[in-house]
């Protein structure tokens, strides 16, 4: 879609008055973002959306100076201030002494390696960084505003309210994005919760514990470098601001379960209650990462339908959104009468090899934030070869005997369950051509109760498909495996067929977009 004139010009880095090498534009459905190296000017566009209304520049300007107001409060060295755009001789600039026609919020950019989601996917981010930025969000909770009027935005009415528009604004997710079950459970389970602990919500109001909070706590908002720095908050609609502090902090312990790391999430809500002395919080954290994933899910979902969102950043959406509503199920207790709360997921991918089980695996641990374990990598490690050099042996000899896969495959399971018991989903990549194994990986899921969950995943490939890739790997730098043609016939030869008591299961063809299999694979285990 075209740019407007004035983002147009502001592409220029004549129009700014440090005069940046570059300036790079991002986007989001309310703002325009410029990047010069060193800082962010950030642009609201002209919308409403009805809990938001940015349509005059009046409104704008207000809004700019509110974000710059509210986040000074967690961030005060990021906000730099308000700056009006004016005009110019053939143009627009940043500054200058005319008559405003748009304004800016303007902002130190901060390195893209120290916000926190990027942490998590480098696996960079401690329990001690952790436990920091639980202690800031606890003392600027014990802090924030709060009074009669933002006390009364933690009714029981107001909480019903947020709840159920939610509910209604998804309704044509069910079907596609959403089961109708799932919907049904956690619309169920939000009610219930509500109608039995009006007593609690009360409680909380009397207590102060509705507070002027952030609102938009989530992994992308913090920046961890010598001081934590929590940027972004909420400054267009005060319902979505005004809260328990609870579910303040669920946004974020809910985030860090998306992004895979329960583990960090139990640090980050021990730290925070004990911080906060607010032990009777803990009673409504599953509620409101319920609502936190649920709410995320929704927001996924409205750019999954967006016209102008398309290729990888709408199929990116929709497993978002399959994922946060999956979330918020796990939260609500679905599929196990009362019994709530993250639970991580072991799925194994199996496939002879050149099936594209390794494609398929490296793809749903990268969209779905999961710890991809390959067989070939742990052999190779055992071996105490590196990992990408070629170790070329006939079938069943050298690294491949019999006796060595019996090893490998112990150690992949060992440290696949490993991973489950400290709260992180796994993927395990292997052959599994010998379903014994694939009976110890379940009996060891199985084995933790309702602590962790299991599905099993098949790829298959036509011969001449198989054929292609594995002369194609051959001549590919860094592959870890070392199967050819000759050693996939002899595996089909020897391949068991999965036996009908291992479930979940899904077999498929790889032979179409990896994209399209991974869509398939993500409404078979969240539907």
């Amino acid at each position: 879609m075209a740019l407007p004139g004035l983002i147009e010009a502001l592409l220029d880095p004549g129009a700014y008055p440090d005069l940046p090498r570059e300036v790079v534009l991002r986007q989001t459905h309310v703002s325009y973002l410029l990047f010069t190296p060193d800082l962010v000017y950030k642009i609201k566009k002209p919308v409403d959306f009805g809990f938001l209304d940015f349509t005059t520049l009046e409104k704008r300007k207000h809004y700019c100076e509110e974000e710059v107001r509210l986040n000074r409060r967690l961030a005060p060295d990021i906000y730099l201030g308000v700056e009006k755009i004016t005009r110019k001789a053939g143009g627009y600039a940043v500054g200058g002494t005319g008559e405003a026609v748009e304004y800016a919020v303007k902002m130190k950019r901060i390195p893209e390696e120290k916000l926190l989601d990027n942490m998590l996917k480098r696996e960079a981010a401690t329990p001690e960084m952790i436990k920091n930025v639980a202690r800031s969000i606890a003392s600027f909770h014990g802090s924030a505003l709060t009074d009669e009027r933002i006390s009364g935005f933690g009714s029981v009415d107001i909480i019903r309210q947020n709840t159920d528009e939610n509910f209604e604004q998804t309704r044509g997710f069910v079907g596609e994005l959403l089961p109708g079950r799932l919907f049904t459970k956690i619309r169920d389970y939000t009610w219930d919760f509500i109608r039995a602990n009006g007593a609690l919500f009360e409680k909380r109001v009397r207590e102060g514990f509705i507070r002027d909070c952030h609102g938009d706590l989530h992994c992308e908002n913090v920046s961890i470098t010598d001081r934590v720095e929590i940027f972004d908050c909420i400054e267009f609609n005060e319902r979505f601001r005004f809260s328990d502090i609870v579910a303040d902090i669920a946004f974020l312990s809910m985030d860090l379960d998306f992004h895979n790391r329960n583990d960090l999430a139990r640090v980050l809500d021990s730290e925070y209650f004990t911080a906060a002395n607010d032990a009777g919080g803990r009673e409504l954290l599953d509620f409101y990462k319920c609502y936190r994933a649920y709410v995320r899910g929704k927001v996924e979902g409205f750019k999954y339908r967006e016209e102008e969102v398309t290729g990888t950043e709408k199929r990116l959406a929709f497993i978002n959104a399959c994922h946060h509503f999956h979330l918020a199920g796990l939260y609500a207790g679905y599929g196990e009468a009362g019994v709530s709360g993250f639970r991580p997921l072991m799925i194994v991918v199996r496939g002879l090899s050149g099936t594209g089980k390794t494609a398929v695996a490296k793809a749903l641990a990268d969209r779905l934030c999961m710890v991809r374990v390959s067989s070939d990598a742990v052999r190779k490690e055992l071996a105490g070869v590196p990992a990408t050099e070629h170790r070329p042996a006939g079938f069943g000899e050298g690294i491949y005997t019999k006796e060595f896969t019996g090893k490998t495959y112990h150690a992949l399971i060992e440290r696949g369950v490993g991973l489950l018991k400290s709260g992180r989903s796994v993927v395990l990549d292997a052959t599994f051509s010998d379903v014994r194994y694939l009976y110890d990986v379940r009996s060891a899921v199985k084995a933790l109760g309702r602590d962790a969950e299991f599905y099993a995943i098949e790829c298959v490939a036509g011969d001449e498909a198989v054929r292609g890739r594995l002369m194609k790997r051959a001549s590919e730098e860094g592959a870890v495996s070392d199967a050819d043609w000759e050693i996939y016939l002899k595996q089909k030869k020897s391949f068991e067929q999965m036996p009908p008591d291992i479930k979940p299961y899904l077999k498929l063809s790889t032979e179409g977009p990896l994209e399209e299999v991974i869509k398939k694979i993500v409404v078979n285990i969240f539907g």
